[in-house]
């Protein structure tokens, strides 16, 4: 029979927490991950307890991003743009460029204390195990979760985030420094739209602890955000396995979605089709031109505000009346992929990516992010036009 039971060290302000759970005992660092404090206490925990293994809060993606600085110069952004996976990107950008941004008013980069855990492991010889989900697979399950106005709410409010100018204070600086400010951000996101919670939070806080009761050894330092530890705890204490294959696929989009996707495209062939029988192949071919047109000119518009590439601004003008008509690929897809092919971005632009990310005037200079723009603005053209041209024909048709 497993025996579980909890103590609490308070001589580090309940920081720290250990937990026996079975055969193993574990040491659980709550940490800030924007806290010189916490770092200094995970390295001296770790020293002190020489333990069989660490556990530290980071999937390899973040790992990478945290020990690799020059990690966006390996970008392929084509192969990003072939794959689909823009808006992911996006996402991944603003998480970062927010923490960075906080980072440079707190003199500590988020995520230190996580790194330095990994350091200190490796200097001693002590095996590490990373614990997190992929960041990517967790983004993905939550972007599949929201609806339609919910995704467009958290782009939009992370956007104004980014670009908000607001001043700290020393008072709030010193609160944040006392905060896992991170998972802060995904409890309030879990509180506007609840349908984020389990899988920003309680979906991670089964996935850490999952890992560490499966790491090596009999002693465990695991060093995680001060969010997680009530979770991980709860869940040790339980004894409840839990199947990690479960939480790391990718759910499948709403078949609503899917069925929405192609009926629309579906209405307006068969409206134009209607009109040709009823009203002749003239008013067919009126109403064509006005798809095409509809489409294609608030596509280009986009492209025009971007001051994206001529053949871009072109491309899309043909591009958006075909794609409107399929689910499959949007038409900033391809404003994109034609943006990236004929002005790629230079080495020093994915260097200052995310320091350009927080200026949006840098979204028209640096060519990382005119992609990104060009994406964003050719999307919603084509949303307006097919919107517009959808009307149009379908009222001709009845």
């Amino acid at each position: 029979m497993n025996s579980n039971k909890t103590e609490i060290t308070n001589t580090q302000s309940n920081e720290i927490t250990k937990l026996t759970a079975g055969e193993k005992n574990f040491t659980i660092i709550g940490t800030a991950h924007i806290s010189q404090k916490s770092a200094d206490l995970a390295k001296k925990i770790i020293e002190e307890e020489l333990p069989d293994t660490v556990c530290v809060e980071l999937d390899p993606q973040r790992y990478e991003a945290l020990s690799n600085k020059k990690r966006w110069q390996e970008l392929d952004i084509k192969e990003i743009i072939r794959k689909k996976q823009l808006t992911t990107l996006v996402v991944n950008l603003i998480l970062a460029s927010y923490q960075k941004k906080l980072g440079k008013k707190l003199g500590v980069m988020p995520g230190t204390e996580l790194l330095i855990a990994t350091q200190v492991a490796k200097e001693n010889d002590i095996p590490i195990e990373l614990c997190d989900r992929d960041v990517k697979i967790t983004l993905k399950r939550a972007w599949n979760k929201m609806s339609f106005f919910q995704k467009f709410k958290f782009l939009v409010s992370g956007l104004a985030g980014v670009f908000e100018k607001q001043d700290l204070t020393e008072e709030d600086l010193e609160k944040l420094k006392e905060k896992d400010v991170l998972n802060e951000l995904m409890t309030e996101l879990g509180k506007a739209m609840p349908v984020l919670k389990e899988v920003l939070i309680d979906e991670r806080d089964s996935y850490i602890t999952e890992k560490m009761r499966n790491s090596k050894g009999k002693n465990i330092v695991a060093v995680v955000g001060a969010g997680h530890v009530k979770g991980i705890v709860e869940k040790l204490k339980s004894n409840q396995s839990f199947n990690l294959k479960e939480i790391e696929e990718i759910p499948p989009s709403s078949p609503v979605i899917k069925i929405i996707g192609w009926s629309i495209p579906a209405i307006i062939i068969g409206s134009l089709i209607y009109i040709g029988f009823t009203q002749g192949l003239l008013a067919a071919k009126a109403n064509s031109l006005y798809w095409i047109l509809a489409n294609g000119i608030p596509s280009a518009l986009g492209a025009i505000i971007a001051l994206a590439h001529p053949l871009t601004i072109i491309s899309v003008f043909f591009a958006a009346p075909l794609t409107s008509l399929t689910p499959v690929i949007g038409a900033g897809y391809v404003a994109a992929f034609v943006q990236a092919y004929f002005s790629p971005p230079k080495v020093k632009e994915f260097e200052s990516l995310t320091d350009d990310f927080n200026n949006i005037k840098m979204w028209w200079k640096n060519r990382l992010l005119k992609v990104f723009l060009v994406f964003i603005l050719t999307s919603l053209g084509s949303a307006l036009g097919t919107y517009v041209g959808a009307y149009k024909i379908i009222s001709n048709a009845l």
